[in-house]
């Protein structure tokens, strides 16, 4: 069956974080499957060749208005911006928590009533050898509990470890569970952008946790037989 878009293909879907390894990712899935996009990223992050041509908005993710205004007209937002490993501690504060919060509440005062957020497996664990870069699993939980209560139709994406790998991905058996289920394994980052755009095509991925690995020994369920195994 052909993937279609979550609402009408000429809404766009607004990616946020969208020069980021997973982010780009996600786009690019996007766009092979026909859908209109609207990238929002920082100014002077670099994007690849292959997004170039999508509508680009660069903007500071930490003025609001600037916020609802790249969002106006698009129907649903994947947050996928996420603090990277820095001397600044407090960057997963400002970003993992603080702004994913000021992303959800732009989409409440943008009329985006679909979100997805990009998480990250283990979020709100205290004893994680994570937490050694700025609490990142505590913040991480923050931000999706500012999702949970917004009132929006909201979706969580929990991934392992993440992966570069870009070759075999057919042999990758995906593993999804509902929250606080899995606690290792990894996952190629290209099945976490396929497995976010599959939530936002199913609506029984609304209000939940999805935590998702993968495991090149078997072979796995695709992501619709999976996610209504877990109902």
């Amino acid at each position: 069956m052909a993937a279609s878009a979550p609402s009408s293909p000429a809404v766009p879907i607004a990616i946020s974080g969208a020069s980021g390894k997973t982010g780009y990712r996600i786009a690019e899935e996007a766009v092979a499957r026909g859908w209109a996009v609207r990238l929002l990223v920082r100014p002077g992050s670099e994007l690849p060749e292959s997004l170039s041509a999508q509508d680009i908005r660069r903007l500071d993710f930490g003025d609001p208005a600037a916020l609802e205004a790249a969002l106006e007209g698009c129907g649903s937002l994947v947050i996928a911006t996420g603090a990277r490993p820095s001397p600044d501690l407090l960057g997963p504060l400002k970003v993992d928590a603080f702004g994913v919060r000021r992303q959800v509440e732009a989409c409440r005062a943008a009329g985006v009533g679909r979100v997805l957020l990009v998480s990250s497996l283990c979020s709100g664990r205290l004893f994680h050898p994570l937490n050694l870069f700025g609490l990142i699993l505590i913040w991480k939980r923050i931000g999706e509990q500012a999702l949970e209560t917004s009132g929006l139709d909201w979706t969580v994406i929990r991934p392992g470890g993440l992966r570069e790998q870009e070759d075999r991905l057919e042999q990758e058996g995906l593993v999804l569970s509902g929250r606080d289920t899995q606690q290792d394994r990894s996952i190629p980052r290209r099945l976490v952008a396929r497995c976010c755009l599959d939530a936002l095509q199913h609506p029984a991925s609304i209000g939940r946790v999805l935590e998702i690995t993968s495991r090149s020994d078997a072979p796995g369920p695709g992501f619709a037989e999976a996610l209504a195994a877990l109902a």
